[in-house]
């Protein structure tokens, strides 16, 4: 490059002799051209600001461009070597440069920008690229006045590596332990001073590097936060922000203290299990409910998804607890299979499983009932026909739907029974009352294991118990009966036939004529004290004579009448009429002959 006069206004701000010195980036420019194969390393060039006249600049990168009033063109070149021959593009702040008719491409690589103005400003960036790797080198155009800083707005995420590096205004989600360095590159007239901030906190020197490097060593969940750099002259300050998240991969956990919670209203039919990453098998009843825990941690909180073997649910269910508690409702709808639980978040992923197997209800006929005797030759067991639900027992109706075994009786205690005393029943009392006697015939027996009685003298039965008696009394309460009184007069009103009533008196009395309480006489039958009777007031009828001879023969007219009048039944005798009125009264007069009479009649 020739050299050319130094024109007042457009400067460099990184001032040194106009010798050029070209600096690669990782291997030098002649050993590079030796190697048949070589990685893209751009060129450094360390010189002051090129003019080619008073309205144009040319530089190289490494150096910063500060723009003055009447700059018409700024050139900045950028060389590369490597094998294959590197490919070069432009970015400026980290975004690709669109090409116009401002922003123009040059043959050689070099990026020319015309007639510049304020949104010019920034950092732009030359990568160079090939197969076997890249290099990238940025140079800064500025304004004299406040500083510049290159920030960048991607996110990192960082699972593996234990170091990161990222420009500052990027976003870094790491793991812990690593080593996250912040990158604050500034350029500015006056040369600017960089401070950093942690959650608007400044940070100690301590936790600075050179150039605008900030290293958070070994980073843990404490260290997550807002870490701003701010670069200040005289003539103003600029704040870049990046934020460090701290990445946890989903790990398992003992407990899930929202499935105790869950658990405790669900109901006594609710079984709970907390899946893990080997497996975890649980058997519960047909037609219950399940509560499946997936006891995870990480950060950020891992997301949780469900499935059946292998499969998204398809089943009845219900999401608990933000999604780490499933609940399926009647586990009769799953039959065998593994329920997972799959926990992801940006630093990785867990799968924990739980099998549940449905218990069988069975007959079972290992018990057997209590010996139906104790000795003698009658003794049976039955087995005890049992509902069983993993090993405990049931109600019967569970097993209803299974077929039950047959169940055959087994002998026991086929043995001679010890000596005992034998009786037969009373006999029947010599008297119903006032006192008799009844027996009974009392023996002293053995049963054998064949069936057979065997007498016995009484003393082996003596030394078992006390003989019974063969004799006692019997009927004691005294002979009682029923005696009744004369009927009383029969009176009452007469409404219908016989509802006239008469009285007695009924007591209970011994045979000797003394008077008991009725009590003693429950078990005989009573006499009736009332009963209904018949008075001459209610034989009574209504008597009725014949129909008189009709008025007419004929026409509209005729009529007959007749005698009613009231009458005893046994004396025939005439009574006043409302003896009868409780029968109905015949008429005692009608219409007769009611016929058209002939013409001449």
């Amino acid at each position: 490059y020739p050299l050319h006069r130094h024109v007042s206004g457009f400067t460099s701000s990184l001032r040194t002799s106009s010798a050029e010195a070209f600096l690669p980036t990782s291997v030098g420019l002649a050993s590079g051209l030796r190697r048949p194969h070589q990685k893209p390393a751009i060129l450094r060039k360390i010189s002051a600001a090129q003019q080619l006249s008073a309205s144009e600049v040319v530089t190289h990168l490494g150096q910063t461009v500060v723009l003055a009033s009447g700059t018409l063109s700024v050139l900045l070149h950028c060389e590369a070597v490597g094998n294959p021959k590197p490919t070069i593009s432009w970015a400026k702040n980290g975004e690709e440069v669109k090409y116009n008719d401002r922003m123009l491409l040059q043959p050689d690589d070099s990026l020319q920008i015309l007639a510049p103005v304020e949104a010019d400003v920034g950092f732009y960036a030359c990568n160079a690229s090939n197969a076997l790797g890249s290099d990238s080198v940025s140079i800064a155009v500025t304004l004299a006045g406040k500083p510049l800083i290159k920030a960048s707005r991607t996110t990192v995420i960082n699972t593996e590596s234990p170091a990161v590096n990222i420009d500052i205004g990027s976003t870094v989600k790491t793991i812990q332990s690593a080593n996250v360095t912040i990158n604050c590159q500034v350029a500015g007239v006056p040369e600017a001073k960089v401070t950093w901030f942690k959650n608007k906190i400044k940070l100690s020197s301590a936790h600075h590097l050179h150039d605008g490097l900030l290293l958070i060593a070994n980073v843990s969940l404490s260290d997550q936060g807002l870490y701003s750099c701010k670069a200040a002259n005289f003539r103003g300050e600029v704040t870049e922000t990046s934020q460090l998240l701290i990445l946890e991969p989903p790990r398992p956990l003992p407990y899930l203290e929202d499935l105790t919670v869950v658990l405790s209203s669900a109901g006594i039919n609710t079984y709970s299990v907390l899946t893990s990453p080997s497996g975890t098998q649980m058997t519960i009843s047909p037609g219950s409910s399940a509560l499946i825990g997936c006891a995870v941690d990480g950060h950020p909180t891992p997301n949780i998804t469900w499935l059946y073997s292998g499969n998204p649910l398809s089943l009845k269910h219900r999401l608990l607890a933000a999604g780490r508690i499933l609940q399926i409702l009647n586990i009769s709808d799953a039959p065998d299979g593994e329920f997972s639980c799959l926990a992801q978040n940006e630093a990785g992923s867990l799968t924990q499983k739980a099998s549940l197997a449905i218990q069988e209800y069975r007959w079972s006929v290992d018990k057997l009932m209590a010996c139906s005797a104790s000795c003698g030759h009658k003794g049976v067991q039955l087995p005890q026909l049992r509902c069983l639900l993993d090993g405990a027992e049931v109600n019967i109706s569970h097993c209803k739907e299974k077929p039950k075994p047959a169940l055959h009786p087994i002998a026991c205690n086929r043995r001679d029974c010890p000596s005992r005393w034998m009786v037969t029943s009373w006999s029947p009392c010599t008297q119903s009352c006032s006192g008799g006697i009844q027996v009974r015939r009392v023996t002293c027996q053995r049963l054998t294991a064949k069936g057979s009685s065997v007498p016995v003298s009484n003393e082996a039965c003596v030394q078992v118990s006390k003989r019974p008696v063969d004799k006692q009394n019997c009927n004691r309460q005294p002979c009682v009966e029923w005696v009744a009184s004369s009927w009383g007069q029969c009176n009452g009103p007469c409404i219908g036939p016989r509802l006239a009533v008469q009285h007695r008196q009924i007591f209970c009395q011994t045979k000797d004529g003394t008077s008991v309480s009725s009590d003693q006489c429950s078990t005989l039958p009573r006499p009736l004290s009332t009963q209904n009777c018949w008075t001459d007031v209610c034989g009574v009828h209504w008597r009725v004579s014949l129909w008189t001879v009709c008025t007419a023969t004929c026409g509209n007219y005729g009529f007959q009448s007749r005698h009613v009048d009231c009458g005893a039944v046994h004396t025939n005798k005439p009574v006043l009429e409302h003896h009868c009125s409780w029968r109905p009264r015949p008429a005692n007069w009608q219409r007769c002959n009611i016929m058209p009479c002939e013409n001449g009649t």
